[in-house]
């Protein structure tokens, strides 16, 4: 099996198996971890500043790999476009998944265009798509 990982933010190998259906084992399948260089809002996003925003994508996809390796679980990573719905195109066009899993903030910690809904992505890559929610930020 091969899955798609897009996450906005570091994640273990015990969160991907959260959030996968039962019987999939991220330990049994090829992990293509994709981090989209969201920006925190949208006057960032339309003066195209996206230095910040890559920097912390690279550094995501350099844990999250690191996190799931020392657990067992191979994967890859990369960076994505800052549209989460580019990033995901981007990557299935080199990347046959056969599963997506998205994780994403909660509802108000969101950063701009963040937010995709499961049952689009589902019809529009035809393919199952798990969600799992970010832990909430501590306010620091």
């Amino acid at each position: 099996m091969k899955l798609l990982v897009l996450t906005p933010e570091p994640i273990s190998a015990q969160q991907l198996r959260d959030a996968l259906a039962a019987g999939v084992d991220p330990e049994d399948a090829e992990v293509m971890v994709v981090v989209p260089a969201l920006h925190e809002s949208a006057l960032r996003f339309w003066l195209s500043d996206a230095d910040e925003a890559i920097a912390k994508a690279g550094a995501v996809s350099n844990e999250t790999v690191e996190r799931l390796g020392a657990a067992g679980v191979s994967a890859s990573a990369d960076t994505g476009e800052g549209d989460p719905l580019e990033a995901l195109e981007d990557a299935l066009s080199s990347f046959e998944a056969d599963r997506i899993v998205i994780f994403g903030h909660p509802e108000g910690e969101q950063r701009y265009r963040e937010e995709l809904d499961q049952q689009d992505l589902k019809r529009r890559f035809g393919l199952p798509v798990d969600r799992a929610e970010l832990p909430a930020s501590s306010g620091g």
